[in-house]
């Protein structure tokens, strides 16, 4: 099998690693680092379970080879809580907006990404930011309000 190495920025920790150029950033991270907190849904960049930040963008981590992240800057929902829970993390406890958990690292991430460039969206701008995330459980309406709740907006 062919491998690469690959020197790229995880959560604020430089990592050097000669990996197979075939897998995805995803099952690197769960398979070969054990950072279980992005989860795999669909395989095929539908969901947005998977989501993490790469150079301030937002992307399902299922679609990128591992290759793609060489020198590049990466953050997980583990680098997100590495002083414990953060005001996103806090506000959909709050808002009961983690029903099954299962989506919620992704839209964890996807709102820190919009917070980060538009820190007091309104609902529209919410729901844009969110809309490459699916959840099978809250309808929304929680998810929303902890967005708006972490925004420092009003519900």
């Amino acid at each position: 099998m062919k491998t690469i190495k690959i020197n790229f920025v995880l959560n604020g920790e430089e990592i050097v690693d000669e990996v197979p150029v075939n897998i995805t950033l995803l099952d690197y991270l769960r398979d070969y680092l054990r950072l279980t907190g992005t989860k795999e849904g669909c395989g095929k960049g539908e969901c947005g379970a998977c989501t993490v930040i790469i150079n301030g963008r937002s992307v399902n981590s299922c679609m990128v080879l591992i290759p793609q992240v060489d020198g590049k800057n990466v953050l997980t929902i583990e680098g997100l809580s590495k002083d414990g829970i953060n005001e996103i993390q806090e506000a959909f406890v709050e808002e009961g907006a983690i029903q099954c958990g299962f989506c919620t690292p992704g839209m964890v991430m996807s709102t820190y990404c919009l917070l980060s460039k538009n820190p007091h969206p309104d609902e529209e701008e919410i729901r844009e930011g969110l809309s490459g995330n699916l959840c099978r459980c809250t309808g929304y309406k929680k998810i929303i309000e902890a967005v708006k709740r972490a925004s420092g907006g009003k519900k």
